[in-house]
């Protein structure tokens, strides 16, 4: 190792190997080049370009109550969400002996394309859900995405996805639950691969 390549501190030569630090300060800054570079394809290209596509899909597929949403009241943290809005769940409450009946709304769901602090592009679904009827499920994150990876074809694999959930949610049964194991059931082992 030459002297060049050593990191001097306090005067005396260190093992450090200056080569593998400044690699890592030079990867660092490339980061956050990065992030200047994805906030600015943000603006520039990504969200006009997720906003036609949603909206596109939207007139073809003609969903009831549904618009796209721009939310950009926090710079550099901004989204795109296709909402499918809020409506009447057909669930209503009494109210005590009055004779009145609470409507419980329901949210329909929504696809969100949301920037990240470092500027790639976090995707996700709300599921549909009934206020006052169990909890809501936390959003699902489909996928991270650098700008440049996003791309119409993608929107409209995120938009299968959404649709699948919202669907999934509104036919739910117990069809598609797997029925917990009842006694021994060793650690590793799959009775569905298991040979007879």
């Amino acid at each position: 190792m030459s002297e060049q390549n050593l990191i001097k501190i306090s005067g005396t030569p260190s093992v450090m190997d200056a080569g593998t630090l400044i690699s890592k300060v030079n990867k660092y800054k490339q980061v956050l080049q990065n992030t200047i570079t994805y906030r600015k394809s943000w603006h520039d290209d990504i969200k006009p370009m997720i906003t036609k596509t949603l909206k596109d899909i939207l007139k073809q597929a003609k969903l009831p109550k549904a618009e796209v949403i721009n939310r950009d009241n926090i710079d550099n943290l901004e989204a795109v969400i296709l909402d499918l809005g809020r409506s009447s769940s057909g669930i209503s409450e009494n109210v005590e002996d009055s004779g009145v009946k609470r409507t419980m709304i329901k949210s329909n769901g929504s696809l969100m394309y949301q920037q990240l602090f470092n500027g790639k592009i976090m995707v996700m679904i709300q599921s549909p859900s009934i206020e006052g009827y169990g909890q809501p499920k936390p959003p699902i994150m489909v996928e991270i995405l650098r700008p440049d990876e996003i791309k119409a074809p993608f929107i409209i694999r995120h938009m299968e996805a959404f649709l699948k959930d919202i669907t999934d949610w509104e036919d739910f049964d117990d069809d598609e639950q797997k029925p917990a194991t009842i006694g021994f059931n060793p650690i590793g082992f799959n009775p569905d691969q298991a040979q007879v």
